[in-house]
């Protein structure tokens, strides 16, 4: 036992270490777009607001292409089938390609539409179809990244996802300087070095996959059986995102309703709770592959200590994560927009979202467990049952009309308190009922 405790960790840092990175990188591409964009003035970072609020929601419905995908790959890696792993895969990134399609397109279409649901001012709606009508065409590249990057984790390797993401975000940040400041595109120019950058990272996972097929040889060609396995494994999934989802998109309409000054405070907000919870999700990566991969290999005494060990790590990278909100909070809001009244104006919000982290850390890891262990049914039904607190909290906020500094506060408490504790209880309970260790791959 004693011999064993720093070979798990030293686990857990391997994939979580590179995982933190790539996982940064992400947010990181909406921080780039969101302080140039604020640069731009109020009106472009509100429209940003509406705009993300709408493409993360279409993305996050699909982000099962990677959770689905991670648990089936390790799985099959920890029962010493490395080649049925990289195909399992290989449907996940050709499921990818067609769904990203299809969304592409209908969401091209439908764009006017979705930035209407919002309510948001004449200027306001033409700078969130702006950037949204552009970043459609990102989508496939988006899907097909989530789909390989699962794959590279179900083979333990999160640090070949770390260095795309890494060049990914290196050429995001240059072209959105060059297409909004160099071409005087404003919004539309950051949207457009955003799918650029994106449709390189695909290249390069494109290479990666192909290299790996052939050392353990894989199959490249999309499988019928495989990619509607994946399909049905990620339904639950994708149920349990809309839950999430819908909790996200109803906070930015009570955002939008308050005023356009809090709109795009709530965004900056937004933005950092994003950053954050990519960093914390680098545990909930490591346990939901280490979960994965020691099932796959019968060793439920492992699977034990793993959700011990990064659980415990949850919770304090969760304090590391909150004094580091709290320690920045009066400089955040002058970052993105070098406006001191909102940066003032968005402060008290921050220190709440930094409060929340160390419950944060422990949600996201208790997620990636049962994501791990494949227990995506659970998962939907507690995703559903979060929002029954939730949603009136956030009726009481919208009905008793706050406003300025004040009004996201209580924003902050809703989403940050209410809802986060909500999760807490739900997938802890489900983790203690130890049940989640039998269900079936």
């Amino acid at each position: 036992m004693v011999n064993q405790r720093p070979t798990l960790n030293r686990e857990i840092l391997r994939l979580a270490v590179p995982a933190l990175g790539a996982l940064v990188a992400e947010p990181a591409f909406l921080i780039v777009d969101a302080a140039l964009i604020g640069h731009l003035g109020t009106t472009p970072l509100a429209g940003l607001g509406i705009a993300g609020a709408v493409l993360q929601t279409i993305v996050g419905l699909m982000v099962f292409l990677a959770y689905s995908t991670t648990p089936a790959v390790a799985r099959r890696f920890g029962a010493g089938q490395p080649g049925e792993a990289v195909s399992v895969g290989v449907n996940g990134m050709w499921l990818a390609l067609a769904l990203g399609a299809v969304l592409a397109a209908a969401g091209a279409a439908a764009t006017p539409w979705l930035v209407s649901l919002f309510g948001a001012t004449p200027g306001v709606a033409e700078q969130a179809e702006a950037y949204l009508l552009i970043s459609m065409w990102g989508l496939p590249a988006m899907l097909i990244v989530f789909a390989a990057t699962g794959l590279l984790r179900g083979m333990q390797d999160t640090v070949t996802p770390l260095w795309i993401a890494g060049l990914g975000f290196g050429a995001n940040a240059l072209l959105n300087l060059l297409f909004i400041y160099g071409f005087g595109w404003g919004i539309a120019g950051s949207a457009a070095g955003t799918v650029a950058a994106q449709w390189g990272m695909v290249a390069a996972y494109v290479l990666v996959v192909r290299r790996l097929a052939a050392r353990h040889n894989a199959s490249l060609r999309a499988h019928g059986d495989g990619i509607r396995s994946t399909a049905r494994s990620g339904g639950w999934l994708f149920l349990r995102t809309v839950s999430l989802r819908a909790a996200l998109l109803v906070t930015v309409g009570v955002a939008t309703g308050i005023g356009t000054e809090e709109l795009a405070g709530w965004q900056i907000v937004f933005t950092i709770f994003s950053a954050a919870a990519f960093a914390l999700d680098a545990l909930a990566i490591a346990a939901q592959a280490l979960i994965g991969k020691e099932l796959g290999a019968g060793d439920e005494a492992q699977v034990q200590r793993v959700l011990g060990r990064t659980v415990a790590w949850g919770l304090w990278f969760g304090v590391i994560v909150g004094v580091l909100i709290a320690a920045l909070s009066g400089v955040i809001g002058i970052l993105f927009t070098g406006d001191t009244a909102l940066a003032a104006l968005v402060q008290p919000a921050l220190l709440v979202l930094a409060v929340a982290q160390p419950i944060a850390g422990v949600v996201f890891v208790l997620d990636g467990v049962l994501m791990g262990a494949n227990d995506v049914r659970y998962l939907a039904i507690a995703g559903a049952l979060n929002l029954v607190p939730f949603l009136p909290a956030l009726w009481i906020i919208a009905t008793i009309g706050v406003t300025g500094s004040i009004g996201l506060v209580w924003l902050a408490v809703a989403f940050f308190g209410v809802y986060l504790l909500a999760r807490l209880a739900t997938l802890g309970w489900r983790v203690r009922s130890g049940r989640w260790v039998a269900v079936d791959a």
